[in-house]
């Protein structure tokens, strides 16, 4: 008798888990997401003066600003494709010493801050390459989003490519292609998959960029993105600004669902995965090749801004002025006190993320049919949607709540940790689906509760997991820009914000401002991906 109602105990305690593994996350994101969205929209049909949103399609010309969008996302889709073939290559197939090196280089532009990236190739294109005269517009774009992500390319495909069964490529060389054939018979057709999921999401970046081209479109440029924060922010016409949001928005969610066509597996086989490289001899003579191609092209721009830093006036006198200036005000507000704000809020948007992820996560381990599948797709649409559009709902929402709600010290953390919550289910949920079930039964036929074996079980073997997920969330949230820049004030500014401003303001101390806090963000995330790498379990995929 006892042990039936303890049996029972034990159901009722399972279920009400259970369901509040869904609730919070679900509410987290209903709250945080859904709401601005929907705000957005209700303002939509609702658009003052009885202007239909037709009209205000055609005010803000919007097909022409949709046109330019989707063509400077497909050309740098393409464009970081092709840059990113020999590091693709390094992370797949060979094995030198420095590896955790190469995955901090290859991954450290990826989570720059947009704005800081911006920075980097204006100080470039003003510089060694000024001989091009193309300091600002297209190409500067271009070049600065495929920088930005090639480490998507080199994680997909890379971990792709390594996990493939080499036996059928062997066999065929075995009855005679030769090495490239081979490649393009039997590789290259497996790897189309993980090929076009790169290409989807490198897509869905670059259409909703908005640090990068700010900086670098010098006001030339627009695209969906900047003319939403241009009708919003610049001339305060709402409705302009709602019309567009809602075109961006179904150019997210159609970039989203073509990710979704990509996602299937390549066909790979970890137990039979091909060994990596060792280069002897002349063979090191294409690693060199390729290793130099990622340094140059990675490391470049970073070291042009470090030089730029202590160096930028075009007169080529040295200084540290740039940054003696992070103590002195920018907009009322020193860059070190930003700096301090911003690792403050980056720290509790992190806990806030690892938190409502790692329930989103369990939950979906735990579940199975539709409520998995509406799981993955809500944990990761906030990840593509566009910041500004985010921010601009958040600007509707905070508006009509009580000042002591929208001032809140929790709304920028909580809006950072929104953007970061898609990471954290996506390192979480493989770790856990990885934990042997027969440790989890072992635990419970000894009368463990499914707390318990989540506390004594899961959590010790996904440890090295979180940590990594909390570092990317950390990194994530501390160079957030498009919708921070909507809500930040005087007291919450924060450092991307802070560089921005400092690029808007004319004159050479304010470049070496923002140069100098730029290094500042690039030394911190650097660290934190130092940290990640080593301590991320070596399961391959984007992160």
């Amino acid at each position: 008798m006892a042990a039936a109602v303890a049996r029972r105990r034990r159901t009722v305690t399972g279920r009400i888990g259970a369901l509040a593994l869904r609730v919070v996350p679900a509410a987290f994101i209903l709250i945080l997401f859904v709401w601005p969205i929907g705000a957005l929209v209700r303002r939509a049909v609702t658009t003052a003066d009885s202007v239909g949103i037709w009209e205000l399609l055609e005010r803000t010309h919007a097909l022409n600003l949709l046109g330019f969008t989707l063509f400077q996302a497909a050309a740098s889709t393409v464009l970081a494709m092709v840059v990113a073939v020999p590091m693709v290559w390094l992370v797949a197939r060979v094995q030198i010493p420095g590896s955790l090196l190469l995955m901090v280089i290859v991954t450290v532009p990826f989570v720059l801050p947009t704005v800081v990236v911006g920075v980097a190739f204006r100080a470039l294109f003003d510089g060694p390459l000024a001989g091009l005269h193309i300091s600002s517009g297209l190409w500067p774009i271009l070049a600065a989003h495929a920088f930005l992500n090639v480490a998507v390319v080199a994680r997909i495909v890379g971990a792709a490519w390594r996990s493939l069964d080499p036996r059928p490529a062997e066999a065929a060389r075995t009855l005679g292609a030769g090495r490239l054939r081979a490649f393009l018979e039997i590789v290259a057709p497996r790897l189309m998959p993980a090929v076009g999921a790169a290409a989807a999401l490198v897509f869905l970046f670059c259409s909703t960029s908005f640090g990068v081209i700010i900086v670098l479109g010098n006001g030339e440029i627009r695209t969906l993105e900047t003319e939403i924060y241009t009708q919003a922010i610049g001339y305060f016409r709402i409705p302009e600004a709602v019309a567009l949001s809602m075109v961006q928005i179904v150019v997210v969610v159609a970039a989203l669902l073509l990710t979704r066509m990509f996602t299937a597996p390549a066909g790979s086989d970890g137990a039979r995965a091909g060994r990596r490289l060792l280069p002897r001899g002349r063979q090191w003579v294409p690693v060199v090749a390729a290793v130099t191609w990622t340094v140059v092209v990675l490391v470049g721009p970073i070291a042009v801004l470090a030089l730029r830093s202590v160096r930028p006036g075009a007169d080529g006198a040295w200084t540290l002025d740039g940054y003696r200036s992070l103590g002195s005000s920018v907009n009322g507000v020193t860059p070190l006190e930003t700096l301090r704000y911003s690792l403050t809020t980056a720290a509790l948007a992190m806990v806030i993320a690892l938190v409502v992820g790692l329930l989103a996560a369990v939950s979906m381990h735990r579940s199975r049919g539709w409520w998995t599948v509406a799981g993955n797709v809500v944990t990761t649409v906030p990840l593509g949607v566009s910041a500004v559009t985010l921010g601009f709902g958040y600007l509707i929402v905070l508006a009509s709540l009580p000042s002591s709600v929208s001032s809140s010290p929790l709304v920028i953390p909580c809006v950072q940790a929104l953007i970061a919550i898609p990471v954290v289910v996506r390192i979480a949920l493989p770790a856990l689906e990885s934990i042997p079930g027969r440790l989890r039964q072992a635990a419970a036929t000894l009368g463990a509760g499914p707390m318990r074996v989540f506390v004594t079980i899961d959590l010790p073997m996904i440890g090295r997991s979180l940590g990594a997920a909390g570092g990317f969330a950390f990194v994530m949230a501390m160079g957030e820009f498009g919708a921070t820049s909507f809500l930040a004030r005087a007291d919450t500014t924060t450092l991307p914000v802070l560089i921005g401003s400092a690029l808007n303001r004319p004159g050479a101390d304010n470049l070496a401002t923002a140069m100098a806090a730029s290094m500042l963000l690039v030394a911190v995330t650097t660290l934190a991906v130092i940290i990640v790498e080593a301590l991320r379990p070596r399961t391959g995929g984007l992160l």
